[in-house]
């Protein structure tokens, strides 16, 4: 991020301008929040505990596509399995934005923490529950249906789940570091998805196809019991977050009277524009992300007709890869902007996803490895500074309910669907370079986007406190808005100035 007079970031300078301006007066102490270290570290971590859960099920069970298939849909094809399996998994896409439009508004009006200790316990009774529903041999009819609704249920919660999240990380991190501490989020999401997937593979290696079928596949989604507890019991020791709290000492209740429908009028007609910034994101991020850990794995079984072994492994990689990742991006995105590492990882999508699966397709392991290792990178810039910019796209009044809508429905319309659409179109044209150029135009879509995206990098929230680190930060930025405001008052017409000094 390019430097401005006094050593401050452009953003950051002209961000503290513009309030100077509104308050007509310099910062006093109480203008500035501290977050104190570890109640911010208990922050991350309880929310990034709930991401690794959700991504712990959507490693397993697209690990387990296949097998998932010949349970529940055993009469089917090979084919028809897969896709079957992948419809069911699609299906708790549907019924996120629901999640959303629920629990956005409450945890708008309720809170932030109460909300998210709800859809931990529902995500993890969920995915609780597949891992104990007969087979179809055993029940039936009934036992496809009673997996479409354990993944509705799952659906639902991660509906709120998700936009939380951030919601609430972000309302904790402060300005200089929101990137960074944001990016943990995240990596809790590629844990869990890489515990879920190296659990699989060890089971894989471990059972033949036969034990995996009659019993082996269950164990993966019955820990989850025992991981809800945990995380259950991380995020009831949490405060509320200092933006809401913030909202509550004000007085603002303006919000807590509307009703739901009219929060999401607002809105939409007030706050279009950032939402569809959102969803341009959500769509970039969540289209590689669904193609690498939810289709990947699958195309190279069935479509490139390796072992499971060998494309669990090299999935596996790609997803250590991107842990190893994603702090580092976070922390450039705190350095550079959020827009310029959207924007030239997105550009690099439209150059490098056709060669990035031909690498993949190659019969030897260290080209396809080259090529997983090519997207996942793709997907940790896309990732490391989503949970920081997206929420801050929106104040704080409506900044659950409107990460709900955008985040769920674009990732109902294009991230959950992305398995399903490209195996189908794969199997229809039997052009095995589909994904590739799906991904083509998700690069295309997210470079569109960019350029309408605001950057947030090192500013306060829309509508928060300025947030510090430590007492020194809060000092340092007190000082440095008094001089800003005295230089002002000495030349008030200036370009910088904020305001003339009231008297």
């Amino acid at each position: 991020m390019p430097k401005a007079a006094g050593g401050l970031p452009r953003q950051v300078r002209e961000d503290l301008v513009r309030r100077l301006r509104r308050n007509r007066r310099a910062f006093r102490a109480d203008d500035v929040q501290v977050v104190e270290g570890p109640l911010l570290r208990r922050a991350v971590g309880a929310s990034a505990l709930g991401n690794c859960m959700e991504w712990f099920d959507f490693g397993v069970y697209s690990y387990l596509a296949a097998t998932i298939g010949k349970v529940f849909f055993p009469g089917a094809s090979p084919g028809a399995q897969v896709v079957s399996s992948f419809a069911t998994f699609a299906a708790a896409f549907v019924v996120r934005p629901l999640g959303g439009l629920v629990f956005g508004p409450l945890g708008d009006r309720l809170g932030r923490q109460k909300v998210l200790a709800t859809t931990m316990i529902m995500m993890s009774m969920g995915t609780f529950v597949i891992g104990l529903i007969p087979s179809y041999a055993t029940i039936g009819i009934a036992a496809p249906i009673l997996l479409l609704l354990a993944r509705m249920v799952q659906g639902f919660s991660t509906g709120g789940e998700y936009g939380g999240a951030t919601t609430f990380v972000a309302e904790y991190a402060p300005d200089r570091r929101r990137g960074f501490l944001s990016s943990w989020l995240d990596f809790g999401t590629f844990v869990g998805y890489a515990l879920g997937s190296a659990l699989v593979t060890v089971l894989n290696l471990a059972l033949t196809d036969d034990q995996m079928i009659a019993w082996g596949w269950r164990l993966p989604f019955l820990i989850a019991g025992p991981l809800g507890v945990i995380g259950l019991y991380m995020r009831l020791r949490l405060e509320e977050s200092p933006a809401f709290q913030q909202q509550l000492d004000a007085h603002d209740t303006s919000m807590a009277r509307e009703s739901a429908g009219t929060e999401f009028k607002t809105i939409i007609t007030e706050h279009w524009r950032p939402l569809l910034v959102c969803m341009g994101l959500v769509l970039l991020y969540n289209v590689t992300n669904y193609m690498v850990t939810g289709f990947l794995p699958t195309y190279q079984t069935e479509t490139l007709n390796r072992s499971s072994s060998r494309a669990d492994l090299l999935v596996l990689i790609g997803m250590v890869w991107i842990v190893l990742l994603i702090t580092f991006i976070g922390r450039l995105s705190d350095r550079v902007g959020r827009r310029p590492v959207y924007g030239v990882a997105a550009a690099a999508m439209i150059v490098l996803a056709v060669p990035a699966f031909e690498l993949i397709k190659r019969d030897a392991f260290a080209p396809s490895l080259c090529g997983v290792l090519l997207l996942a990178t793709l997907l940790a810039f896309f990732a490391a500074p989503s949970a920081a910019t997206l929420p801050a796209l929106f104040p704080t009044a409506v900044r659950y309910a409107a990460m709900g809508i955008g985040f769920n429905i674009a990732v109902a319309a294009f991230g959950g669907t992305t398995p399903l659409v490209t195996e189908a179109l794969v199997n229809v044209t039997g052009d095995d370079l589909v994904p590739a150029y799906y991904l083509m135009l998700a690069g295309a879509i997210g470079l569109v986007t960019v350029r309408f995206m605001p950057e947030s990098a090192q500013v306060p929230l829309n509508g928060s406190q300025p947030m510090v680190g430590s007492r020194e930060e809060q000092l340092e930025l007190v000082t440095t808005s008094k001089e800003l405001y005295e230089i002002a008052a000495g030349r008030p017409g200036g370009d910088d100035s904020p305001a003339e000094p009231t008297r």
